[in-house]
């Protein structure tokens, strides 16, 4: 992206996404196969990461789910730090609300050879 040059805040919101979509294609598929393409256009630049895996891929979490708040639907606890499943909660979903914020739209495709996401920056 340097040596496209993309200016430096762009070239840092695209290596928090590839993290992310990378990180979430290695916990939500059981293949070794992934892949990572940045295009470019004249609009800007496309993160693409395909995995042969079909998993669902997580929902964003909600700001308050980030935050610590209650979360719907999951019982209260009495303070334990310590809860497998409030740890899991807490952190399921967190990366894809970086990337809804640093990229201007982002999606995922299914598809029988496997699956896209993708982000535009």
């Amino acid at each position: 992206m340097r040596a496209w040059g993309e200016p430096a805040e762009r070239i840092e919101a695209a290596a928090l996404i590839v993290t992310e979509l990378v990180t979430n294609a290695v916990q939500h598929t059981s293949t070794r196969k992934i892949r990572c393409r940045l295009l470019r256009s004249a609009d800007g630049v496309r993160i693409c990461v395909w995995n042969r895996g079909r998993a669902r891929i997580p929902s964003p979490a909600s700001p308050g789910d980030s935050a610590g708040l209650p979360v719907a639907g999951v019982p209260a606890t009495d303070g334990h730090e310590d809860d497998d499943t409030l740890d899991h909660l807490a952190e399921d979903g967190r990366g894809l609300l970086l990337v809804d914020a640093l990229a201007a739209r982002w999606g995922t495709r299914a598809a029988l050879a496997g699956r896209l996401v993708w982000a535009d920056l």
